[in-house]
Parts: C-alpha cells; structure tokens; sequence
C-alpha cells in the first residue's frame, strides 16, 4: 500500500513531501525553502526570522474571528541516525519509507516522525478550505534536536498568538504540561601518541535499540559506550591497556547503540579469553530481556595508528566507567516522573584527540546543574577538560489552564476515556519560547510513535487519525477572547 492511500490522506501526503527534502538539525537550510515555498503558494503570509525559523500566518475561518489566537509549533529538523550496514546520505537523500501492518517506518534509518508528522499536520491545517479554526501562526523552528538554536532565537514580539499547541509528543493519549530543561557538557583532552607496545584487540558492542535520551533513559535500555566502559575496566585487572581509538555513540539525545574501540595490550589472547569467560557472558545474561539482539565481539586485530600511554589510557577508562549515565533522580512530586538524567551520549578518541559528549536534562534547574558538576568533577579528577553549552529551561506545568481542562473535556468525550495529562523528561520547546512568551498558555501533543532518535522509529497508522481527528476538534473549540 501506498502512503497516500492511507488515512489521513492529507497528512501522509504532506510528510511524504516533508520526508523527500533533507533536513539534518544544522543544515535545514532546504527544509527552510520548501516550508517557505509551501506558505507563499498558499498566497499566505510568510517570513523566515534571523535563525531560519518560518511563521506563516492564516486568517480565521468565517465565524471563528472572535476567537483566541493559536500558535499551531512543530520544528523541521530530524535525527539522522542509520544502521552501520545501511548506505544512506541523510544531507542529500530523501527517507525511504514503507508500511508495515499498522506502522510506517524507515528503511534502515530513523523515521523523521519526530517531528516530521507534527509539521504536516501543520501543512494540511494551512492548505485546508474546510476545517473551521481561530487566526493561526504557523510556527516551524529549526534545530530542535541539537541545541533548540531556532527556539532559543526566536524574539519577542514575533507571535501574537495567545495559546501555543506544540504538536510534539509521542503517546497519543498523553497530554503534556511541562517538560525537562537540559545542558550539554563536553569533556576533552589531548594525550601525546606513541607506537603500540603489545598485541592489537578490537571491542566491539553493537546490537543494541538505542532511543531517546530523555523519554526512553528510564527503560534500563543498554548504552553501548557505557558497556564497552565496562569491558574495558575488566581488562584493567590482568593488563597494562594502551588505548589507540574509540568510537561510540553518535548525537547527544540519542542513547547509543554501538561503541568500538582498538587496544594494545602484552597478551591478546589472555585479554580476549578473561573478557569473554567472565563479564562478556554477564552482560548478554544482564540485558537478554530488554536487549535481545546485543552483540559483543572481542578479537585479534590490526592498527597502524599510534596508541596514547598506558597512564592515560587508565584515566580514561576510569573517567568511562565513573560517569554517571541513566537516572539521577526521580521527581518527589509527579508520580513516574524522572526529574535528572544524564546521556553519556558519544565518546570519541582519535589520534590522541578525546571527546565525551554527554546530555544531561532535568525538570528542576539546579537538579540539571548538580548532574552536570558531577561529570565536570569526575572529568577533572582526570585531568580533563570540561565545557557547559547549550543550556535551556524547563517548561513548569499549569494543569488548571483553560486550553489543559478544554482538552481533556473534548478527549474523554471523543475517544470514551481519559487522557494522561503528564509532564516529560524529553526537552520540548515550549519552556523557551514561554520565557519570551509567558503570558501564552501552552500544551504539547501528538501521535503516537516509536523507537523515535533510533533506525526502529515508526509511526502508528491509526494513531494519527485519532490525532487529526482532535487536532480539528481542539481548534474548531478554541474559546472566545
């Protein structure tokens, strides 16, 4: 079956559009163009702001002008993230999708779903002539996935809007009131080389599901670059390690899926034997449940590039093997709710050159600035360098708002049940644009979708038909001025 021949028509139309143009986090400059493109053939008014968001405006449909004003927000930017056999070029290739039973997904790679159906939704409301709503802004951030630069450039004085529907969560029966801020922090050092003493071994995990950084950190999901942390620490035990590369992990917010690393120690085969025989075989026992496809493989191997000492080498390990990953603390006041996290989120080492990416996020500021020092500790105990960047606030929930309560009113009476209306450990862009926008009431929603920052995202297909059907019900309901 086509994606166009499945319901809504209107909106798998328009992300099958969305999805043939590349829009990586950082380079949209093409998605930027074609959402522009969209509003200005639509005869709407259209601008792009000094970031590289687009707004385009739509006058309220007859009868509907003495309604409150809605900001419709989704931002254009996607995880570029693939399979290691998949050969794909997400800057100039569009998505290859196919259906599968009631989901769509990608071909190898992630989906773009996130936020991918959100922005067509948008698209479909602004091309509409039939689907009554208050005035409209269109707001298309960029960047979301990497910094929230679009979010965090956006001025006041931009939107007039007096409720902001961001149009991005994953469970189509979750109603989201707030959210966790976040802090990148970046730990490097230079280490000088020198030849490899002993015998080459490469450590490969890989296998792994991945997923999002915020939403999924909760899951005891396995972390390739903490497990590889973990093997290598084992080895400490009978070796002097030199370590010669590292490779693991890829973007901040995804949690990594496969992490390898190159070694020179005195006896490979001693080393390969004592990893296998002993902590290889506990880690597959320890993940079997929730990480059925995990794979270790641990072997000769052959380099030609310099190794960095085996007193720096230590300090690495140790610093891997020390940072905090996972959970920090769970919210005392909303229930299953994680307040602090940290994502060791890519780990880097080349030709002496090291690199830790890490995310950490948090609902509470000072909570998201405690687990950030924690790193910043470890890493200076070892002599590293650590940088803080990125910083974005959280989004403070108001459940008693008039849009939260009208939502609720119209989803128990569409779909015969109530719906979850929660707060989430992902960082969404509603607690930016509300610093500039404060008095602007805000909830986020979506349809439901899977595996999102990983190559198994997928969409429900019924799910975004009950999310367009309220969508239309939410802006045909939007209360008077």
């Amino acid at each position: 079956m086509e994606l166009s021949n499945i319901e809504p028509q209107i909106i798998w139309k328009n992300f099958s559009k969305l999805n043939a143009v590349p829009r990586p986090s950082k380079k949209e400059e093409k998605v930027i163009a074609f959402i522009k493109e969209f509003g200005e053939n639509l005869g709407l008014e259209t601008k792009v702001d000094e970031v590289g968001n687009v707004i385009i405006k739509k006058p309220a449909t007859a009868g509907m002008e003495n309604r409150k004003s809605v900001v419709l927000q989704s931002h254009l930017d996607m995880v570029c993230q693939k399979n290691s056999d998949t050969n794909f070029d997400f800057e100039t290739e569009g998505i290859k999708m196919e259906i599968d039973g009631d989901w769509v997904r990608a071909k190898g790679t992630t989906l773009g779903a996130d936020n991918g159906l959100g922005v067509a939704t948008i698209m479909s409301i602004l091309e509409s002539s039939d689907i009554p709503h208050p005035a409209l802004e269109a707001l298309f951030t960029i960047d979301e996935e990497t910094g929230m630069t679009g979010a965090l450039g956006l001025k006041p004085g931009q939107l007039t809007g007096d409720i902001l529907l961001n149009l991005d969560t994953e469970e189509d029966d979750e109603i989201d009131i707030g959210c966790a801020g976040g802090i990148d922090v970046t730990i490097t050092q230079t280490y000088a080389t020198e030849a490899a003493k002993g015998q080459i071994v490469r450590i490969e995990v890989k296998g792994l599901q991945g997923g999002h950084s915020g939403m999924d950190i909760h899951k005891g999901f396995g972390n390739a670059n903490v497990i590889l942390g973990r093997l290598l620490y084992k080895g400490l035990e009978k070796e002097n390690i030199q370590l010669i590369s590292i490779d693991g992990g890829g973007l901040r917010n995804a949690i990594p899926r496969e992490a390898v690393a190159t070694v020179s120690v005195r006896n490979a085969q001693e080393f390969i034997d004592e990893i296998t025989t002993g902590l290889k075989k506990e880690i597959l026992e320890e993940f079997a449940t929730l990480e059925p496809n995990i794979h270790i493989n641990i072997e000769n191997s052959t380099s030609s590039e310099k190794a960095i000492s085996e007193t720096d080498s230590k300090k690495i390990i140790l610093t891997l093997k020390s940072l905090h990953n996972g959970v920090y603390r769970m919210s005392p006041d909303v229930k299953d709710l994680v307040e602090s996290s940290n994502n060791v989120a890519r780990v880097e080492l080349k030709g002496g050159e090291l690199k830790i990416l890490n995310l950490s996020r948090s609902s509470v500021e000072s909570s998201k600035f405690s687990v950030a020092e924690q790193l910043k500790s470890v890493a200076e105990l070892a002599g590293m360098n650590t940088v803080f960047s990125g910083s974005y606030p959280g989004w403070k929930p108001k459940p008693g708002s008039e849009i939260v309560q009208l939502m609720e009113k119209i989803y128990t009476e569409k779909f015969g049940e109530k719906p979850h209306v929660v707060a989430c450990h992902a960082g969404l862009e509603c607690g930016i644009i509300g610093a500039n926008y404060p008095e602007m009431e805000m909830v986020s929603f979506g349809p439901t979708i899977r595996g999102a920052h990983s190559p198994d995202e997928k969409a429900n297909i019924p799910s975004a038909q009950k999310f367009w059907n309220f969508t239309k019900e939410i802006l045909a309901n939007i209360p008077q001025k």
